[in-house]
């Protein structure tokens, strides 16, 4: 199979993955925002920030880097995983040891209750979840991967949201987070025994363990640094503002965060691509690679982002009345999802061609997040603007961050390969001016009509102009569901 036909296929299998969790994640808004309500989901989004920043740390860039690491190394692949999950969870355990001893990083407005201080453990499931379908899409089986994270994950954590909001609506929301971690990691680890085999043969090797930790800092690094962007708003959204303006905000996000997931259709089957083009000193082929998923990515985060931006407040009214004032919210992040989708694509090549210099941009990137989150938000106290429009700064501060660092990645990439790596294309202004046109109009139908016809006809009229106007024989790859034979030499 070719490069191009490989990245089609898996972004085609995740980009199903995308849409399954789509219609999962959205009944779990639901039932959080309508039987918990927004002080509850502010306790839940700041704990479960906290846990998941451990485990990207635990993880150690390994998501990305042990397809690098399964190319080059001449043991058995099998073996390979197992040191990667050793140290993954050698460094769970750390993170684990600390955040249960300081239990109010996770609830710093809260009191301790139940079993809250023993939610690090979770950090082990994560961490083995995401090792192990790293592990597979190396092998190019992203059909696992949609498995654990866009069926069972979402609907087991919809599912236990509702069972355990008869128990508890202070602890519900929680409990059902791990319940889906926990299942979400045992359909991750069935499909990789079957694939990769138990470790028959396998000795732990402490110096190469510890040599392996060491190369993948500046990439856990910049995961770290990429996962924790999108978190720190939110965050720092929590020192200035109340538990129910944070979950206001928390909706809004994960509205907005659902077009990101169409990039991360395109992980784990990109970096295996990149790695093997890399390794027979193909620059050139690299570049087109990432500037070909660039503009799938672009073109398929703006289309969704128009869908679900344009009849916002029928999408956040969904949730509960109450969330439809974090429209301004919603419309920003969504923004933030577009502009970002350069500098997450050309991170994919640099964490392999320039890794320390991605980490330096990406901590400048951050910086910039979060001086001018605080003074945006200082900006918007001193003019005494309306709550829920000052919350959105932090948002605004993102967009700006990301934007510089999609420019500053790009062209760095750009200059390593020696070729243009952008995925930027005219043809999408023309496809958004008729998503706009059409939004206007189903803006106008009831707020049922928007949610049922208006998503569909914004879709459907963006993709259209895309189609015929953006699209190339190399772009329809990705809608032919059977690879084109190879010629007969």
């Amino acid at each position: 199979m070719s490069d191009l036909a490989a990245l089609a296929k898996g972004g085609r299998t995740n980009f199903f993955g995308f849409l399954l969790r789509l219609a999962a994640r959205l009944p779990f808004l639901f039932i959080a925002g309508r039987m918990y309500g927004a002080e509850a989901l502010g306790r839940f989004a700041y704990a479960i920030i906290v846990v998941e920043f451990a485990a990207q740390i635990a993880t150690l860039g390994l998501k990305r880097g042990l397809a690098e690491q399964l190319s080059t190394d001449g043991r058995p692949d099998t073996h390979v995983v197992w040191d990667a999950l050793l140290v993954g969870w050698i460094v769970s355990a750390i993170a684990a040891v600390v955040l249960i001893t300081l239990p109010g990083l996770m609830f710093p407005n809260s009191a301790i209750n139940g079993l809250d201080r023993l939610l690090p453990l979770i950090v082990f499931a994560i961490v083995g979840s995401d090792i192990t379908l790293a592990a597979l899409a190396y092998r190019h089986d992203i059909g696992a991967t949609v498995r654990a994270r866009s069926v069972i994950e979402p609907w087991a954590i919809s599912i236990g949201a509702f069972a355990f909001a008869f128990y508890s609506t202070r602890d519900g929301l929680i409990l059902s987070y791990v319940v889906s971690l926990v299942a979400a990691l045992i359909a991750s680890l069935l499909p990789f025994v079957r694939s990769y085999g138990w470790p028959r043969g396998w000795r732990p090797k402490p110096v190469e363990l510890f040599a392996l930790a060491r190369k993948n800092v500046p990439l856990a690094g910049a995961d770290a640094i990429e996962w924790g962007s999108r978190r720190l708003d939110l965050a720092i959204l929590g020192l200035f503002f109340s538990p129910a303006v944070v979950g206001i905000y928390y909706v809004a996000q994960q509205v907005a965060s659902l077009p990101q997931k169409l990039k991360t259709s395109f992980d784990p089957i990109l970096g295996p691509v990149i790695t093997r083009n890399l390794a027979k000193g193909d620059k050139k082929g690299v570049a087109a690679q990432v500037a070909q998923v660039g503009f799938w990515i672009i073109a398929a985060q703006a289309g969704v982002a128009l869908a679900l931006g344009i009849p916002g407040e029928g999408v956040m009214g969904l949730v509960g009345p109450h969330f439809v004032a974090g429209i301004v919210i919603l419309a920003v992040l969504l923004s933030v999802e577009v502009v970002a989708a350069t500098a997450a694509v050309s991170e994919a090549g640099l964490v392999y061609v320039a890794r320390h210099r991605n980490l330096m941009i990406s901590l400048l990137m951050v910086g910039i997040q979060i001086a001018l989150s605080f003074a945006l938000i200082l900006a918007a106290r001193a003019y005494q603007l309306p709550e829920l429009v000052a919350a959105a700064a932090p948002a605004v501060a993102l967009l700006i961050a990301l934007g510089l660092a999609s420019v500053l990645k790009a062209r760095l990439l750009s200059r390593i390969l020696g070729a243009p790596v952008s995925g930027w294309r005219w043809a999408l202004l023309p496809a958004v001016a008729v998503a706009v046109v059409v939004g206007a109009v189903v803006t106008r139908v009831p707020e049922w009509g928007e949610l049922i016809f208006g998503i569909p006809a914004i879709l459907l009229s963006y993709g259209l102009v895309i189609w015929y106007r953006g699209f190339g024989p190399d772009d329809r790859v990705l809608f032919r569901m059977k690879a084109p034979e190879a010629p007969s030499p």
